[in-house]
C-alpha cells in the first residue's frame, strides 16, 4: 500500500476530484461518478482501481435491484481522511492559549493538572501493580504510549531502561505550553511509583530529536 504522502503528491486533478466528490456523498458508483464529471465509465474505473491500489477507496458489493451482477459503491477509506485539512493541533494551541489569556495561568495549570490524573488513572490500570516488574510495566507503558501516537521504544542501558519516544503528536502544544511536558514526566514518576527513578535525558524542546527517559529502580539509581 502507498504511504499516504506519496499518494498525496501522486494525485492527479481527476483523481482528486473523485475523492472531494466520494467525500461529499459518503459513496457512489462508477457509473454515477462517470455522469457527474461527464466522463467514461472507463475512465472513472481506471481512476478508481488505482486509489484503491493506492489504499485509499475501497469498493463495496450492494444487493442489486434485478437479476444480474450487483453494482458496486465505492467509498474512502479512513486512510483517505489524512488527505484533508486536518487543524486538530492548531485548536489545541488555540485553546491552550484562550485559557491562559480569559482565565490566566492558575486555570491552565488546573486543566492540565486535571489530564494529568486522568492519564495516571489509565496509565496506572495499563500498566499493572509493581509485583509484575520494571520491565514488564515500561514496556507496556511505551506500547500505550506508541498506540497514542509517540513511536516508542524501550532501550536497555545498564541497570536502566530508556524509553525512547521518537515522535510526538503534540509537539505544537507542547511549544505553547512547556508545562505540558513537566506534566507528563510527572505523570511518569507517579504511575511508575516511589521506587523507580524516572529522568528525561533528550527533550525536543531543548532541541533534541527525540525525548528520552532514563528510568531506573531506586535501589540503583545514584544520588542527584
Amino acid at each position: 500500500m502507498t504511504d499516504v504522502s506519496d499518494a498525496r503528491r501522486e494525485l492527479s486533478d481527476g483523481k482528486r476530484r473523485i475523492i472531494e466528490q466520494l467525500k461529499r456523498v459518503d459513496g457512489a458508483t462508477a457509473p454515477t461518478l462517470a455522469e457527474h464529471f461527464g466522463l467514461t465509465d472507463t475512465a472513472v474505473r481506471q481512476h478508481l482501481e488505482a486509489l484503491e491500489l493506492a489504499g485509499l477507496v475501497e469498493r463495496i458489493a450492494t444487493a442489486p435491484a434485478g437479476r444480474g451482477r450487483p453494482p458496486v459503491t465505492w467509498r474512502l477509506t479512513t486512510l483517505a481522511a489524512e488527505l484533508f485539512p486536518d487543524r486538530h493541533a492548531d485548536l489545541t494551541v488555540e485553546v491552550l492559549n484562550a485559557v491562559r489569556q480569559r482565565l490566566g495561568d492558575d486555570a491552565l495549570d488546573a486543566v492540565l493538572a486535571a489530564r494529568g490524573a486522568q492519564q495516571v488513572a489509565t496509565y496506572r490500570t495499563l500498566v499493572g501493580p509493581a509485583s509484575e516488574g520494571l520491565p514488564v510495566r515500561v514496556r507496556r507503558l511505551a506500547d500505550q504510549r506508541t498506540a497514542e501516537g509517540y513511536l516508542a521504544d524501550v532501550l536497555p542501558d545498564g541497570d536502566a531502561l530508556v524509553l525512547v519516544e521518537h515522535h510526538c503528536p503534540i509537539a505544537g502544544a507542547a511549544h505553547s505550553c512547556g508545562n505540558l511536558c513537566a506534566s507528563e514526566l510527572e505523570t511518569f514518576r507517579t504511575v511508575l511509583g516511589r521506587d523507580v527513578r524516572v529522568e528525561r535525558t533528550q527533550h525536543l524542546l531543548n532541541g533534541d530529536a527525540r525525548c528520552a527517559y532514563r528510568i531506573t529502580a531506586a535501589r540503583s539509581a545514584t544520588p542527584a
